[in-house]
């Protein structure tokens, strides 16, 4: 990223899983992603399920896509631990968040990667500025656009 903004940041999962055709020149120079986004991703390729709008070519296309993005992210990246200091960090995204008046049960993976990006001192980069909505004055998110895909 240019002088325009943060040298440096903690990727949301969603940049991790997009990130191929997000426009780099959208992150940070020095990109770090968290153990919660690694484990996002390990749980992905576990979570395709077929529907009726997906044969199974889709079902086995899209698990493959979910594994690559875990197997980049891993050889790309050393997670920053969610440790002793995200851990106490995470009390207080959870009161800024009940402070907003958002719901915090469904948010549990997102509130952790604030809680981490927070403990840190790094911005947040997402293609999802929303699901941060009520932390502004805990972190720094820094939107980033959610590309079209091919």
């Amino acid at each position: 990223m240019t002088a325009d903004g943060p040298r440096q940041g903690l990727l949301d999962t969603n940049i991790m899983i997009l990130r191929r055709w997000i426009d780099p020149a959208e992150l940070p120079d020095e990109m770090a992603i968290s153990a919660i986004t690694l484990a996002e991703l390990s749980a992905g390729p576990h979570q395709v399920r077929r529907n009726d709008e997906q044969d199974s070519y889709d079902e086995h296309a899209e698990r493959a896509r979910r594994l690559e993005a875990l197997q980049r992210a891993e050889s790309e990246f050393d997670p920053v631990p969610f440790d002793t200091e995200a851990a106490r960090a995470f009390g207080r995204v959870t009161a800024a968040v009940i402070a907003a008046g958002r719901q915090r049960r469904r948010r549990t993976a997102d509130m952790m990667i604030a809680a981490t990006a927070l403990a840190e001192g790094l911005p947040l980069f997402t293609t999802n500025p929303a699901d941060f909505t009520g932390l502004d004055q805990l972190i720094s998110v820094v939107p980033v656009k959610r590309p079209a895909l091919p």
